[in-house]
């Protein structure tokens, strides 16, 4: 044995560092009015895996006014219809929505602040950026780029392969006298500038059709529950190939959504919701969007002579007019960059990416959609937010002041002006 060998065996053995027990920290995810919100934050916290505690929140119709003025508080909730807020006090909260802001802000200041407790915001937050740990965003919101924010492609979803995979061997039988391959069909509804009425029903139907006739197969679609009934009509009226068409009922527990995503060959989705994008185009499907919008810049595509598809007449226009579209473009044109949402943007996104191309257009062969990778990095950036005990990490310098103004109005004067 040479000299060298035997030093190193007679060496002392390396200490061993010892291992930090983890302790997942606790995790409350505040539940507001908006079912996507909603999503969002139960997609995150069971990709986490860790233990959570759902608190349930009512707001008063005042919340606006006393959230802008008074800043962290609880002076906008309903307290005996919303639940408990008070100690034990989580170290994560996970929250979306304007409305829940100064409640976690709130909570954050009563725990001691971000050294035990961190806040995780999903979409775009009111108050300075700085506020929050993390947040959690999406293109149609145009946030900055800063070290707290992570940019998502799409909306954090709760579409796993097993989940899909459970609901298609349900409703596989069900389906089974109609020819394959699948078109899938996910019908949404009135949503920022999208106007979904007659017409644009019986043209979304009939470009449906004519996918599934084109493949020997048949159209699965399910209506939303924004869906307007005459839109609904008019696409059933279209399907002149074998279908399934669900319509949409609350709290039915029978409902086909997933299992028409996992059994699907190809999907068609509307273009107004973009939880509903993010589903299809997670599965790696072929996603085709179709554009309820008209005129310039629009998608759409167009009506063949052959569909004698009924233009809208000017009664039909009147009464399908709505504030809201022309509210938005109004908003997109003078409104301040900070508190406009171009969902177009997650459109492009995803067509730039391969993954969707819009309802008209082909399928270029042989091209195989690249997975969506969002949720695994926001558990990630989430994750780095604690040490390996599961205690929370101290902040980042910058992040390390909290805001002690009272009122939000001069955090959001200051945001817009960031």
């Amino acid at each position: 044995m040479s000299s060298a060998m035997a030093d190193r065996s007679l060496a002392a053995p390396r200490p061993v560092a010892p291992r930090t027990h983890f302790r997942p920290p606790r995790t409350w995810l505040m539940m507001g009015h908006k079912a996507g919100d909603n999503s969002q934050i139960l997609a995150l916290a069971e990709a986490l895996g860790w233990p959570f505690e759902i608190k349930r929140l009512v707001y008063r119709r005042t919340e606006l006014l006393t959230n802008l003025l008074a800043g962290p508080t609880l002076m906008g909730l309903v307290r005996d219809r919303s639940s408990p807020l008070e100690p034990p006090w989580p170290e994560l909260v996970i929250s979306a929505g304007r409305r829940n802001e100064p409640l976690v802000r709130w909570i954050q200041r009563q725990a001691g602040g971000r050294h035990r407790i961190k806040l995780v915001h999903v979409g775009r937050p009111w108050a300075l950026h700085e506020c929050f740990d993390l947040i959690v965003t999406t293109p149609q919101y145009r946030l900055p780029d800063k070290p707290n924010i992570l940019h998502n492609e799409l909306p954090l979803h709760r579409v796993t392969p097993q989940r899909l995979a459970e609901a298609a061997e349900r409703w596989r039988p069900r389906l089974a006298h109609l020819p394959r391959p699948y078109v899938a069909v996910l019908l949404g509804g009135q949503a920022g500038p999208y106007n979904f009425d007659r017409e644009n029903g019986a043209v979304l139907g009939w470009w449906a059709a004519r996918l599934a006739r084109e493949g020997g197969g048949s159209v699965l679609a399910t209506t939303s529950a924004r869906t307007p009934p005459k839109a609904a009509d008019a696409f059933a009226a279209q399907l002149d190939v074998p279908h399934f068409l669900y319509r949409y009922r609350p709290e039915d527990r029978d409902n086909p959504y997933f299992a028409l995503l996992g059994l699907a060959e190809r999907i068609v989705v509307t273009c107004d919701s973009m939880s509903m994008l993010a589903e299809a185009c997670s599965t790696g499907k072929p996603v085709f969007i179709f554009d309820l919008s008209r005129g310039r810049g629009s998608h759409r595509p167009p009506v063949p002579p052959e569909a004698r598809i009924r233009g809208r007449s000017l009664l039909e226009r009147l009464a399908d007019w709505h504030p809201r579209p022309t509210i938005y473009r109004i908003g997109m044109r003078i409104g301040p960059r900070r508190l406009t949402r171009d969902v177009s943007l997650i459109h492009r996104r995803q067509v730039e990416e391969g993954r969707a191309v819009w309802l008209g257009e082909s399928w270029p062969e042989g091209r195989i959609p690249p997975p969506v990778c969002d949720l695994a990095r926001a558990v990630e950036r989430v994750r780095a937010l604690f040490g390996p005990d599961g205690r929370p990490l101290p902040p980042p310098p910058e992040l390390d002041i909290l805001p002690r103004g009272g009122s939000l109005l001069p955090e959001l004067f200051a945001r817009l002006t960031q």
